[in-house]
């Protein structure tokens, strides 16, 4: 009998121990670890922002979830690691496992830049429940007294989609209440340009993205790097200020503190190495998904940026996760199976939106090009993210990860392969930086 633990219930983390549950037998356990109580479906968090969702809408209980599919819930924060004894620690209690799935997604560097963050600083965020709520308060006092608004990304960051939809949300929701000439918005950003993403030479992103903006009237600052920020002003690296009334900047991510803190397991940022496994080069035991894992932006730029790492990505790592655990326990059989990371991004833009795809996201190490990427904008994009969310909390509710019908329906909508067979597990490999 094998204890399977997993780390982190969003949206890598509970998919991954349903996909355990469903592919090892009764014999084995799966035990999920979370220091929240309920899972949180996270690209939801922007319409709870403006108050055009509620919190409810897009959280679920744990306990109810995990209870229903045979899966160990404990409740609680993951302290410590020690991977040569195979034992964790959450609270007081040391548990042992056989395999261990790190989904814990990543800590919020704020304190890299003084100023930055609703915790003692003076910007909101959308990263978390907690700092979605506390930005929801602020906007609607915002609303009362309209003035600057200033949305974007410190260096670092990775994950730009939620500010672009924040930005140009924003511009929809004061059309909508007849206030937007009351207030200028401009967009900050270190992406090398409009419609970068992170993901560079995406076929449309750059013309589609930009064009928006520059329609809605919103100002925009790429290439750049945010010094400080006091309470009614964001200085920038070049000695330009910004005033804003209210700001929303998205944080460079770095890996959870206990992982930081233990030797030999991650890179200086706190992110986990894996083989094309997704198993840790030294510890074959520790398989890692979603933000935890150690995925290097292929691209130098003038001001570090990050890689992307969607939900999309963490639900099919783990799923290969799962899968290749199952292998290893014998209760499937081989071959292993690694990623393809073939991406679909839906943004809600208000009354339109755009899909971002980029198959793969990491271009061909040897070609340097991708399979294909583009970009497509149309009214019908929200109603397809609407309908996604429904779709997506509705699995959840039946303990479903990864199934085969959603593999399926992306494949006819959208050519995108989202699983390979991996014959033969070895380091993963990145394109060589240009």
């Amino acid at each position: 009998m094998a204890n399977v633990v997993i780390v982190g219930a969003g949206l890598g983390g509970l998919p991954t121990a349903y996909e355990l549950r469903h592919d090892l037998p009764t014999e084995h356990s799966v035990t999920l670890i979370s220091e929240r109580p309920k899972f949180t479906f996270i690209p939801g968090l922007i319409r709870v922002a403006f108050g055009l969702a509620s919190l409810d809408q897009i959280q679920l209980d744990l306990g109810q979830l995990t209870g229903r599919q045979g899966i160990n819930w404990i409740p609680g924060a993951v302290t410590s690691i020690d991977p040569h004894r195979q034992q964790l620690t959450v609270g007081k209690q040391v548990m042992e496992y056989d395999y261990l799935v790190i989904a814990t997604g990543a800590s919020l560097a704020f304190d890299e830049i003084p100023g930055l963050g609703p915790d003692g600083g003076y910007t909101q965020s959308v990263c978390t429940p907690d700092h979605t709520i506390a930005a929801r308060e602020a906007w609607f006092k915002f609303l009362e007294n309209p003035g600057p608004l200033v949305v974007g990304a410190m260096s670092g960051a990775g994950c730009f989609g939620p500010a672009y939809e924040f930005v140009l949300m924003a511009d929809w929701v004061l059309r909508r209440r007849g206030i937007r000439d009351q207030v200028s918005i401009t967009y900050v950003s270190p992406e090398p340009y409009v419609g970068h993403m992170g993901i560079a030479g995406m076929k449309n992103a750059r013309e589609l993205t930009g064009s928006l903006l520059k329609k809605r009237e919103i100002q925009t600052l790429n290439n750049t790097s945010i010094s400080e920020i006091n309470p009614d002003t964001i200085n920038l690296a070049t000695g330009q200020q910004i005033p804003f009334k209210y700001a929303m900047i998205l944080p460079s991510f770095l890996g959870a503190k206990f992982l930081r803190e233990t030797p030999e397991l991650t890179n200086k940022k706190g992110f986990i190495p894996v083989k094309n496994s997704y198993q840790h080069p030294k510890f074959p035991q520790i398989y890692a998904v979603g933000l935890s894992v150690d995925l290097e932006q292929p691209e130098t730029t003038p001001i570090a940026i990050g890689l992307p790492k969607s939900g999309q990505m963490a639900e099919v790592m783990g799923a290969a996760v799962a899968h290749n655990i199952a292998v290893e326990l014998g209760a499937v059989k081989p071959p292993l199976k690694t990623p393809t990371l073939e991406v679909l991004c839906l943004a809600e833009f208000g009354n339109t939106g755009i899909a971002y795809i980029a198959a793969p996201i990491l271009p061909d190490p040897e070609t340097g090009k991708r399979r294909y990427s583009y970009a497509v904008q149309g009214r019908l994009i929200p109603l397809f993210k609407a309908a996604l969310e429904i779709y997506f909390m509705q699995k959840m509710r039946w303990g479903l990860g990864l199934p085969w019908f959603e593999k399926l329906g992306l494949r006819l909508l959208f050519g995108l392969s989202l699983l390979k067979p991996l014959p033969k597990a070895g380091p993963f490999h990145f394109p060589p930086k240009t």
